[in-house]
């Protein structure tokens, strides 16, 4: 006598929902994929923010004179392309020396970051009885601080929605 098996199918069902188990398990982790790049931009974006920030502290540092008289001092950077600064080659003042590193500096602020907006702003300049062209003016400590704002729009990061499209924002006080 033999035995029927009322039990067909039931393979079916089974690697139906191992695929389904599985199928759940690779969108999981696309998604851990998608927020590890943005994660993964945002955290180039910042890097790049305080790189350009050490830039222009290390270009102020370097023209103490043109800190100390103001000429850095711009609350609209980046600045137009079309000012005038140094040529190549041809000396010139602690004014057109920090024109030009201006120029610069908004042309790396506008390769590097997405909508940037950025403002230096030195205090303690110009104050009486100061001569920024003593050898004792060179050496720090200055009289005074810069403080300098740099902000930018993480949107770039790929976002379609607008959850990462506010602003964000880096300060940084220094003495340059």
């Amino acid at each position: 006598m033999q035995v029927l098996s009322r039990q067909r199918g039931i393979s079916l069902i089974e690697v139906m929902m191992a695929v389904l188990i599985f199928s759940i398990g690779l969108i999981g982790l696309a998604s851990l994929m998608v927020m590890a790049t943005r994660s993964n931009h945002a955290a180039y974006v910042r890097t790049q923010v305080v790189f350009l920030a050490n830039s222009m502290a290390a270009r102020m540092s370097a023209n103490p004179i043109g800190v100390w008289n103001g000429n850095y001092n711009n609350a609209s950077y980046p600045v137009s392309s079309s000012s005038v600064g140094c040529g190549s080659g041809a000396a010139c003042d602690s004014a057109e020396l920090a024109t030009h590193d201006q120029r610069l500096w908004s042309s790396q602020l506008k390769t590097f970051l997405p909508n940037p907006v950025a403002s230096i702003n030195c205090t303690g300049v110009g104050s009486a009885g100061y001569d920024p062209t003593s050898k004792m003016a060179w050496r720090p400590p200055y009289g005074g601080t810069c403080a300098m704002t740099i902000t930018w729009n993480e949107q770039g990061a790929g976002d379609k929605d607008n959850r990462d499209s506010e602003a964000k924002s880096f300060s940084w006080e220094f003495q340059p």
